[in-house]
């Protein structure tokens, strides 16, 4: 199983460096990350964008993935992605995102992805399938 600074070190140039998202729990089967709400995250009217939401859900739950698997021997993508848009959080606050293995196959993964604004109030619920890619 990777570190929280291996995690976070893939974040530098990519969507989740743009969308600072942070890594800040790790075990086994589950994954916390939190991604601040700012001009980039927003919709028109200072809200969540969903799409955001679901980008954070697909991040966190692809690098859940990424950590279990020994990356010479093979990848991860995200195959599908599902949200119900509970609730919303505001621009100047901040999102965490609680991602749950739900099955360990060998050659998916399904992720359940929490996202909760900083009363602890839900926004979105998410469901993440992940394909594990070994090369032949």
């Amino acid at each position: 199983m990777k570190s929280l600074e291996a995690l976070n070190a893939l974040t530098a140039s990519n969507l989740m460096g743009h969308f600072s998202i942070v890594f800040v729990e790790i075990s086994e089967a589950a994954l916390v990350a939190l991604m601040p709400v700012d001009e980039r995250h927003v919709q028109p009217f200072g809200r969540l964008h969903g799409g955001a939401s679901l980008a954070l859900a697909e991040s966190v739950a692809s690098a859940g993935s990424w950590a279990l698997l020994d990356n010479d021997r093979a990848a991860v993508v995200g195959s599908e992605v599902n949200a119900s848009h509970v609730g919303t959080a505001r621009a100047g606050s901040v999102v965490t995102a609680s991602a749950r293995l739900l099955h360990r196959g060998r050659l998916h993964h399904v992720w359940e992805v929490k996202i909760t604004d900083e009363g602890g109030k839900p926004v979105s619920y998410c469901r993440v399938t992940n394909t594990i890619v070994i090369p032949s």
